[in-house]
This record gives structure tokens, C-alpha cells and sequence, in this order.
């Protein structure tokens, strides 16, 4: 995997991307379609440091091309040099390769500016919107928040939310769980008629939203056009792609 990456190889090394190699030392299956590794990772936290939600892109084999995609660090520790990754397993070559992952296996990965700074001032209230494969993102941000309350919409994607690994606190985190409905409309549709009110009694909002492209897109759009959010006070970023 270290030749032929295509463009997108390219391009990140235009960017000034750096290579690494994780190696694969533990494998949990969480539920039956959300699995953790631990990895070692190669020397990179010395190199680059930590942040709240930091991602890297790894690379994967889809049938003899090269495949990118991105995922979160889940308690990272710079000094033992290793961290976490949780996969929401589904149907493609990224989760092919998390399934059958076992200690000892190795995957190329390449990280190229994730920075995120929390917002000035503090927010007073988190507002985010995530799912299952955005989950250790979600997870890394109200870590990295600590006592800030946060109101979570969670989109269910049919396997239920019970057992899946959840960092939030009951007395400060509500989370709202809500069936993946017409392509995720159905979140859209949710978070608009909640949002605006809740916005109304929060001095200094911060709204973050990780879900599938388009449901991202439009949320944040919204919350910007519509609601009036100042960029500044609102984080978006598409994680997978409906098909």
C-alpha cells in the first residue's frame, strides 16, 4: 500500500501529509457491528500531538486499489505510543479489514492537519448531532469538554444504541436517540423543530454535527443560514456516505 495511492495519495502529500504504520495489538468485538482495536501507532503522537477529536486517514485494499478513509483516536496515550479505533462495521472494505483484523496486522495511515480548538468563549451548551460511526468522535469532544452540559440527537441505525460505548454522563449529557428514517431525514427533521428553542435559553451555543454527508450538509446549513450560528459556533464534518 505504500505505492499507487492515485490522487488522493497525491494530493495529501501536496499537503504535507505524513506516512506512518499502525500494528494491530488487541481486538474487541463491542457489539456485532461496532468493533475496537488497539494499534500502535508508529511513532506518530510524538510527532504530531494530541487534540480533541483527532483523526487519521488509513489506507485499505479494495480489490487491488487503494481506499482512504477516516477515523478517530479513542484515548490516545502518546507516551506508550498506541490508542484506540472503534469501527461501526457495515457493508465495504474498511470493515472487511476491521472484522478480520487480529494482533500483529499492520495498515498504512496518513495524518494531515484534524486541529480543533474549543470555542471562545466556553461554550454554555453543546448541541451535537452523531451517530454510530461519528461515536468516538462525539465521545473525544465532551471528554475534552468536561462540566459543559451537552444535548445529543443520536441516530440509530436499526442495531439498537444499549450496549454501544457511550461516555456520556446522565447528570450533565441528554441524549436523544432517533431511528434512521428516509435516508436520515428523519434526524433532519428532529433536530429543526428541537433546536431553535433550545437555542433561546443557551447564551453561548456550540453546535457540532458528525453524521452522513448530506444529513451534515443540511443540518449545518441550517444552523448557519436559518438559525443564524456564527461559523465560529458551529463544527460539521461528513463521515460516511449514504449509498
Amino acid at each position: 500500500m505504500g505505492q499507487g495511492r492515485g490522487w488522493e495519495g497525491a494530493v495529501l502529500k501536496l499537503m504535507r501529509a505524513k506516512d506512518f504504520e499502525f500494528t494491530v495489538t488487541d481486538a474487541e468485538d463491542v457489539t456485532p457491528d461496532f468493533r475496537r482495536l488497539r494499534l500502535s501507532d508508529g511513532g506518530m503522537l510524538a510527532a504530531t500531538g494530541v487534540h480533541p477529536t483527532m483523526w487519521v486517514r488509513l489506507w485499505f485494499d479494495n480489490a487491488g486499489k487503494p481506499h482512504q478513509r477516516a477515523y478517530t483516536l479513542v484515548d490516545p496515550d502518546p507516551a506508550a505510543g498506541t490508542f484506540g479505533m472503534e469501527f461501526a462495521l457495515h457493508e465495504g472494505c474498511a470493515s472487511d479489514w476491521a472484522r478480520a483484523a487480529k494482533p500483529g496486522d499492520t495498515i498504512e495511515a496518513t495524518v494531515q492537519g484534524t486541529g480543533f480548538e474549543v470555542p471562545e468563549p466556553v461554550p454554555s451548551r453543546v448541541f451535537a448531532v452523531a451517530d454510530p460511526a461519528s461515536l468516538p468522535a462525539l465521545n473525544s469532544l465532551l471528554d475534552a469538554l468536561g462540566p459543559v452540559p451537552a444535548t445529543v440527537w443520536f441516530e440509530d441505525g436499526g442495531s439498537g444504541t444499549d450496549s454501544l460505548p457511550f461516555r456520556t454522563d446522565p447528570d450533565r449529557h441528554e441524549v436523544r436517540t432517533v431511528p434512521r428514517r428516509d435516508a436520515g431525514a428523519h434526524l433532519v427533521a428532529q433536530v429543526k423543530e428541537a433546536l431553535p428553542e433550545l437555542l433561546r435559553s443557551t447564551p453561548e451555543p456550540f453546535v457540532w454535527i458528525a453524521c452522513d454527508t448530506a444529513t451534515t450538509r443540511s443540518l449545518a446549513s441550517y444552523t448557519r443560514k436559518e438559525l443564524g450560528l456564527p461559523k465560529q459556533r458551529v463544527s460539521a464534518l461528513g463521515y460516511w456516505r449514504a449509498t
